[in-house]
């Protein structure tokens, strides 16, 4: 007659009797962080100086140039909030999917603050001539930040139901 010691009701991360392991890891939060701090960044970014049409001294602010960038700023604020959630609840600290779309729109949040500088929207229907001020570069440090903070927390192995011990 064969003994089994581990239980089908024993707890998750038993193994045996004698010897327990309990898989606690969880996510760092250095990236939730700096996700956080370029989020709040970027949510500043919209009250700044966006372009200044040449000549003129009639400089125009990020939710004057251009609706899409408070809407992303704010979607940055619901996505947030949505990390720190999970963060609270997840079994080993984050979500996975929401940091990578986290990560994704703080990534299209910087080429599209790049593209501003590049060349500024909104003014070409009027034939302005506009320059880029500094709330399109605070946005870009801002977008950047959170798109870096994002990837480091997708980077961490708690985001993986399939890791194991060995893995560490």
């Amino acid at each position: 007659m064969t003994t089994n010691n581990s239980s089908s009701t024993a707890p998750r991360g038993t193994r045996g009797a004698d010897r327990v392991e309990v898989d606690d890891r969880r996510a760092g939060k250095a990236g939730l962080a700096v996700a956080g701090l370029g989020i709040v960044v970027f949510n500043v970014s919209p009250f700044m100086n966006w372009v200044d049409p040449s000549g003129d001294a009639d400089p125009r602010t990020g939710y004057a140039a251009d609706s899409l960038v408070p809407f992303i700023a704010y979607l940055g604020l619901g996505l947030l909030l949505a990390m720190i959630y999970a963060a609270s609840r997840a079994r080993r600290g984050q979500h996975r999917g929401l940091t990578l779309v986290s990560m994704a729109v703080g990534l299209a949040a910087t080429v599209q603050c790049i593209a501003f500088a590049l060349q500024p929207m909104g003014g070409l229907e009027r034939g302005d001539d506009l320059s880029a001020q500094i709330g399109v570069y605070v946005g870009i440090i801002g977008a950047a930040l959170w798109a870096l903070g994002s990837g480091l927390l997708a980077k961490e192995v708690e985001g993986d139901d399939g890791h194991s011990r060995s893995d560490r």
